[in-house]
């Protein structure tokens, strides 16, 4: 048993080990190995355990982070498990995909001159072993409920109010349009991030625990949103956001220009076993292509880090701002220039060159300026500076937008934002409409999975609440 925490002053910190490059290009296996588990308690216990812990309040579900870490540092692993489990419904998801750089490490008080507690690896190994000798369990409920609830959307925001929901007993139905659980976390995240078994688990786990997933229904199409508030009593909207956001510029039409989704998709579906149409043609394939993805976010670092797996011959990122302004987790980007990506910074895509596809970018310089209101640096174009990329295939990854619910629904009574996300009363999560809810990225907008289990997690609550409410008004809302 560890005898004290602090060890930083004398541990250098340390990642688990991470795959070559030259290697870990050649397929889409997670890049870093399982932690020894000596490692992980050392780790561990460089924790400071600070009166005010920054990482703590810094996550967005406010995990107990300094807690299980010493429970760790401690070879306490079970209970370390149960202390992350009680605040986050997939830690072991969280551990691999959340941008620790700019959360919780990034917030960590020892990482000045010293780096930062390596929480995210000693939080997949802590679920990971708990996985292993079996202390993960269903969601099985104390007693049954006769109230159900309709959740649209198995992605994390639906599935971690489901999650909820199935402990406090209710029957708890999952809709979604896709054959497979887990939303952009099976079909928009690569494997070399997140293996697509860490997700598939959690499906059958939680079918196990009584949850019922309706899948290849499409709300609107296959049911109408007021037939699912006539079935049960409390109904969940957790869609996300998909649509891709657009650019207009001359050529934009040209075959070889896809959407992000679309080309992820298409590669997390063959990594599944599946025959891909669009893959085997080529149209969303980068072997042997000049590959230029537009965008600087976590999604174009997706896709150029696919692109290479793919056997592209050159891989390009253009994106019109610094290194020092993406919007992505930077350790994705050194994994990206560590891979052989070439990144064009300070780039903006004005037209696209070609005849029957595409064949190169036309793009200019930018110039940024001083930073707007909301701390932003602005960019504009540099004069006489535009220059070209050869392009055989350009993936646009510029971010997603809500569809549009209210029309997708047959539901014109759906209040939208100007933004066209789902707009609710933020005290209760509660649509315009009595007794539906919406939480996650339909909500906030394109966001983090981490935030998405958050607003899951408190939906949930709100909806017990008002169900309570609803079957007796003098009833506790909370049990």
């Amino acid at each position: 048993m560890a005898e004290r925490m602090l060890q930083f002053v004398r541990l250098d910190q340390r990642m688990p080990e991470k795959r070559d490059a030259t290697v870990r290009r050649e397929d889409f296996a997670e890049i870093y190995s399982a932690f020894d588990p000596e490692a992980a308690k050392d780790q561990a216990s460089r924790c400071s355990q600070c009166g005010v812990p920054f990482c703590q309040v810094h996550c967005p579900l406010n995990n107990n982070i300094p807690d299980w870490l010493k429970l760790t540092a401690e070879n306490r692993l079970e209970e370390a498990y149960e202390v992350a489990a009680a605040t986050n419904t997939f830690p072991e998801i969280c551990g691999r995909i959340c941008p620790q750089d700019r959360l919780c490490e990034g917030n960590c008080v020892i990482e000045k001159g010293f780096g930062s507690v390596t929480i995210g690896s000693v939080e997949k190994y802590i679920t990971d072993t708990a996985w292993e000798r079996g202390w993960v369990k269903a969601p099985t409920p104390r007693r049954e409920l006769a109230q159900s609830v309709g959740i649209i959307g198995a992605g994390p925001a639906g599935l971690a109010a489901a999650e909820r929901l199935r402990l406090r007993g209710y029957q708890v139905h999952v809709y979604d349009r896709y054959d497979r659980v887990g939303g952009l976390m099976i079909y928009g995240i690569p494997n070399f991030k997140l293996e697509k078994e860490v997700v598939l688990r959690r499906w059958k786990q939680f079918e196990e625990g009584g949850i019922r997933f309706h899948l290849n229904v499409g709300v609107g199409q296959d049911v109408s949103l007021a037939e699912l508030r006539q079935r049960h009593d409390a109904v969940l909207i957790g869609t996300g956001v998909y649509k891709a956001r657009d650019m207009a510029a001359p050529g934009i039409g040209l075959p070889g220009i896809v959407p992000a989704l679309d080309y992820l998709t298409a590669s997390n579906r063959v990594g599944l076993g599946e025959t891909v149409a669009a893959y085997e043609s080529g149209s969303l394939n980068a072997t042997g292509k000049h590959v230029v993805v537009i965008g600087g976010g976590d999604t174009a670092m997706d896709c150029v880090r696919t692109a290479v797996r793919q056997g592209a011959a050159s891989v390009t990122c253009l994106y019109r701002r610094d290194k020092a302004n993406m919007p992505g987790s930077m350790r994705e980007v050194y994994h990206a220039e560590e891979e052989g990506v070439r990144f064009e910074w300070l780039g903006a895509p004005e037209a696209f060159r070609g005849d029957d596809r595409v064949r190169g970018v036309m793009a200019h310089r930018m110039h940024l300026g001083l930073p707007d209101a909301t701390g932003r640096q602005q960019v504009t174009p540099m004069p006489n500076s535009r220059f070209e990329l050869p392009a055989d295939l350009v993936v646009m990854a510029l971010g997603f937008d809500p569809e549009d619910l209210p029309t997708a629904f047959d539901e014109p009574e759906l209040p939208v934002t100007r933004w066209g996300t789902l707009k609710v009363d933020h005290r209760t999560m509660m649509t315009a409409l009595s007794g539906v809810f919406a939480a996650g990225d339909i909500v906030r907008g394109a966001s983090l999975v981490v935030w998405a289990i958050r607003d899951g997690r408190d939906a949930a609550e709100q909806m017990h609440a008002h169900i309570q409410r609803q079957a007796s008004p003098l009833a506790v809302a909370a049990e």
